[in-house]
């Protein structure tokens, strides 16, 4: 597999395409009035402690409260006056309201950005992310990327970073460390501490509550998290941009200042690449596969349902072998759209449905080995006796159509709206409850719903009309929703 980054510049907002042998699988936008919160870490002052949810709400200078539960609590404390004191009690749980009190200053980060009316949840976790390392401030600890495998390679990473770490931190060994030069390891190591040095100094400065340390914008962070052993180049298309990627490859990456290309061809490079294409796709439910069947994504309040489908797909031989190669084609698709989207949390895939038993352990396992490749965790179970299968995905941030997008106006983001029958029998219901002397009665409405009625509904409307026993007067309102309707007396 070949794999290259793609990076759009402008002033207004940053987007990052992953492609991986010419398909785009992943995409991010990062928009200049909207940042990230992710990474950021701030002074935070706690607003109220919730003993029943085990959580306390905590002031860090946004609109919205972040949100920190007590599992994301460490034992160890800033107290009022902002002094870090670690907690001499050796028990290993805790409650909120032995750990925090209104008022008192804690030291948090960012972990999930603000969804929906959910403010951004925190943790005293704090982290700080290299190309192969991540710092763990708080933690004297060794931890190794599950994707590194080979026993022998995690013992040598571990050696190089046991052999230099200082006491009384920890890291973490990131899968791109994999087969690197000892000298690149520690040479990033002693970069993270440094940093973490100026970002408890800068901490005496900044006010209560208040940013300390922000994440570096998406394009850093894509030379940083994203480029991987098979990623062959990160191509941008904006000089400034290139220029300061450079400046911090040869600080931070050395070896990976070559990999940097500027595109200046004339064509924008997300059309030359197909990425726009590939986001007004996004925006569709029904993603084709290229067999000729197709897979549905739904997203609701509590999780995302996919439907898997044959189609015009009608196989060679037998009906079983369709079923079985639809869903294999699926599962492939399924993994890339989740990872496309960024969708996350439980996720139900309804696969059609098989009768062999081989048959499902295979597409289980298809599923299972196309998500490898995901950065963000993942859990599989097994399938069920129905085809369906149950999933999570670690969520982090709004999922791509979310933040594209918003509820819709008309519908309220339902995705329907009433038929113009049913308004039309909701006003004749409103009309029988009617007892007045006046004249005769208004209906203000839109043109369309006017429309239909005096066209549609002829019969049903007379006989309302008799039963009302006085005239009724249509007053058309172009702005009006076609839902609304207003009856008004006249006199």
């Amino acid at each position: 597999m070949i794999a290259e980054l793609a990076l759009n510049v402008r002033p207004h907002e940053i987007r990052l395409a992953v492609l991986e042998d010419g398909q785009v699988v992943e995409y991010y936008i990062e928009r200049t009035l909207e940042p990230g919160l992710v990474g950021n870490i701030y002074r935070g002052r706690v607003l109220r402690v919730l003993p029943g949810m085990e959580a306390a709400f905590v002031d860090i200078g946004l609109d919205k409260a972040g949100f920190l539960y007590v599992s994301d609590v460490l034992p160890n404390v800033w107290d009022l006056n902002g002094e870090f004191i670690p907690l001499l009690s050796g028990k290993k749980e805790y409650r909120i309201e032995t750990l925090l009190q209104q008022g008192q200053e804690v030291l948090v980060q960012v972990a999930r950005e603000a969804i929906s009316t959910k403010g951004p949840r925190l943790t005293t976790r704090i982290t700080l992310p290299g190309h192969y390392l991540v710092l763990l401030p708080f933690f004297d600890y060794i931890g190794i990327s599950r994707r590194i495998e080979e026993d022998e390679e995690r013992e040598r990473l571990r050696q190089i970073v046991a052999s230099a770490k200082p006491e009384g931190v920890g890291f973490i060994i990131r899968t791109a460390s994999k087969g690197v030069e000892p000298e690149k390891i520690v040479h990033e190591m002693h970069k993270l501490i440094a940093l973490w040095k100026k970002i408890l100094e800068k901490k005496k400065n900044v006010p209560l509550p208040g940013l300390i340390y922000p994440e570096p914008d998406l394009a850093l962070r894509a030379l940083r998290d994203f480029f991987g052993h098979e990623t062959r180049r990160l191509i941008v298309d904006d000089r400034k941009a290139y220029e300061r990627l450079l400046e911090y490859a040869k600080t931070f990456l050395p070896h990976l200042q070559y990999a940097i290309e500027l595109y200046e061809g004339e064509e924008p490079l997300f059309e030359k690449l197909g990425v726009e294409k590939v986001i007004k796709q996004v925006m569709q439910p029904t993603v084709s596969l290229k067999s000729g069947g197709y897979i549905v994504i739904e997203k609701t309040e509590a999780l995302v349902a996919i439907d898997v489908n044959t189609g015009s797909f009608v196989g060679e031989d037998n009906l079983e072998e369709t079923i079985v190669q639809t869903n294999l084609e699926a599962a492939q698709e399924i993994a890339r759209q989740l990872r496309l989207r960024d969708l996350g949390g439980i996720i139900i895939i309804d696969f059609i449905d098989m009768q062999r038993e081989e048959d499902k352990e295979r597409v289980l396992a298809s599923l299972e080995e196309a998500l490898k490749r995901d950065r963000s965790k993942t859990k599989v179970c097994q399938m069920s006796e129905l085809g369906l299968v149950e999933m999570t995905r670690k969520r982090t941030r709004e999922d791509l159509v979310e933040y594209l997008c918003e509820p819709c106006p008309y519908c309220h983001g339902r995705g329907f709206v009433k038929t113009r029958r049913t308004i039309c029998y909701e006003i004749i219901r409103e009309l029988d409850k009617i007892h007045t002397v006046a004249r005769k009665i208004g209906i203000k409405a839109h043109p369309d719903l006017i429309h239909y009625i005096n066209e549609r509904e002829g019969k049903t409307w007379q006989l309302a009309l008799e039963r009302l026993g006085r005239p009724v007067e249509f007053i058309s309102v172009p702005h009006f929703h076609i839902e609304d309707y207003e009856i008004i007396e006249i006199w």
